[in-house]
C-alpha cells in the first residue's frame, strides 16, 4: 500500500474514502499520520485493506462500512474466477476475512454483507457481478453523506446558541465518508447560524480526539478545547459544558458501543443534568444483538506501552496492559439518539427505527 502517485501530502480529497476507477482501487485518507501530515494512500489488495482497518487508517464506524463495500467490489475485480459461482466464493471470502478485523462495529460487516447481498440476487454473469457490486459501493459511499447531512439537520435542532458540547473520540468527516455524525450535529448548527464550541477528549490511548477531532473543528473555523480524558467530569461539575454528542459503532436494544471512555461521560452527564446525545445512522443499529454477545475488541498491549511513533516508553516493560477499544454505555443514560429518521428519546424499540 503506498501513497498515491497523482496525490501530494498537501493535496485534499473531496470525501475520506473513495474508489478510483483509472486503476479499480480504494484510496482513502491516512488518518494515522493527521494531524502533522495528510497523506492519501491506495488499497489494491484485500490485504492493504485488512491492514488499513486494522492500523486504524481507515476508522469510524460509517466509514468501515463504505470501506467494506468497496473491499467486496475490489475482490470482484480482483477474482480470475469465470463463472458467477466462482466469483460468489472469492467475494464471501474475501468479505469474511475483512469482516473479522475490527468485529465491534457493525457497520463495516453491513458495508460487506450489503454488496454481497445484491451480486448474489441480481448478478447473472461475471461481468455483471462486478458491475453491480461497484455500483452498490459507490451508492452507499454517496448515502452516507446524504445521511449525515440529515443527521446533521435533526440534531442542530437540539443544540442553542451559545452551547459548548462536548465529544469524544472523532465522529467527524473521517470517520465518515464526509460531513459527520456528532461533528456534523455541530457543523449544522453552525450553518444556521449558531455559535457553539466544542471540549473535545483527547481519547486515549491513540488520541484520535486531539489528533483529528480538534484538526477537522479547526480546519472548519469551528472553536474547539482540547482536553484531557480526565478533566470532563471538572469541566462538567464547574458549569462549561452544556451538552454531549458522540458517535456510535453499535447500537442494542439495551446500549450504546463506542469508544472506550463513552460510557465515563454518560455517566458524568447524567449525574451533573447534561443532555448525553449519540448521533447514528440506522445502519449502526443492531436490533437482534445482545449487549453481552457483542465482542469487544482488544487491541495491542503497545499502544499503551509507548508513546508515539517513536516509542517512547510510558510503562515498564513487563506490566500487564488490558486495552478494551469500545466500552457499552447503557440506554438509561442517553438522552436522545439522533438518526437521519429523526430524534428518539429511550425507551424506545430501536427495530421500530430500523424499520419505520
Amino acid at each position: 500500500m503506498k501513497q498515491d502517485k497523482n496525490a501530494s501530502a498537501g493535496s485534499k480529497m473531496s470525501r475520506t474514502i473513495d474508489w478510483d476507477d483509472s486503476d479499480s482501487s480504494i484510496l482513502m485518507v491516512d488518518q494515522t499520520l493527521l494531524p502533522a501530515e495528510y497523506k492519501i494512500i491506495k488499497c489494491k489488495t484485500i490485504a492493504d485493506v485488512c491492514e488499513a482497518i486494522l492500523n486504524l487508517r481507515i476508522r469510524g464506524a460509517p466509514a468501515l462500512g463504505v470501506c467494506g463495500a468497496y473491499a467486496v467490489a475490489l475482490s470482484a475485480t480482483l477474482s480470475s474466477a469465470g463463472t458467477v459461482e466462482g466469483l460468489l466464493k472469492d467475494m464471501n471470502v474475501a468479505g469474511e476475512t475483512i469482516k473479522k478485523t475490527r468485529p465491534t462495529a457493525i457497520n463495516l460487516s453491513w458495508g460487506v454483507d450489503r454488496v454481497l447481498a445484491i451480486a448474489e440476487e441480481e448478478g447473472y454473469d461475471p461481468k455483471l457481478v462486478r458491475d453491480i457490486a461497484l455500483h452498490e459501493a459507490k451508492k452507499m459511499a454517496d448515502e452516507d453523506v446524504e445521511l449525515n447531512k440529515k443527521i446533521g439537520k435533526h440534531g442542530a435542532k437540539l443544540l442553542k446558541d451559545g452551547d459548548v458540547v462536548l465529544t469524544h473520540c472523532n465522529a467527524g468527516k473521517m470517520a465518515c465518508v464526509d460531513w459527520g455524525t456528532a461533528l456534523g450535529v455541530i457543523r449544522s448548527a453552525v450553518a444556521d447560524g449558531k455559535k457553539i464550541s466544542v471540549v473535545s477528549c483527547e481519547t486515549r490511548p491513540l488520541n484520535q480526539g486531539s489528533r483529528i477531532t480538534c484538526w477537522e473543528l479547526m480546519e472548519d473555523k469551528i472553536p474547539v478545547h482540547l482536553i484531557t480524558d480526565s478533566a470532563a467530569g471538572f469541566f462538567m461539575a464547574n458549569g462549561s459544558i452544556t451538552k454531549v454528542i458522540v458517535g456510535a459503532d453499535r447500537i442494542t436494544q439495551g446500549a450504546v458501543f463506542n469508544k472506550i471512555g463513552t460510557y465515563s461521560l454518560s455517566v458524568l452527564a447524567k449525574e451533573h443534568n447534561i443532555p448525553f446525545y449519540v448521533a447514528a445512522p440506522v445502519s449502526t443499529f443492531d436490533a437482534a444483538g445482545f449487549d453481552e454477545a457483542v465482542p469487544i475488541e482488544m487491541r495491542s498491549e503497545d499502544e499503551i506501552r509507548y508513546i508515539g511513533k517513536a516509542k517512547e516508553l510510558n510503562a515498564p516493560l513487563g506490566v500487564s496492559i488490558k486495552n478494551p477499544a469500545f466500552d457499552m454505555t447503557p440506554m438509561e443514560n442517553v438522552s436522545a439518539l439522533i438518526t437521519e429518521k429523526g430524534v428518539f428519546c429511550p425507551p424506545i424499540l430501536i427495530e421500530e427505527i430500523i424499520i419505520d
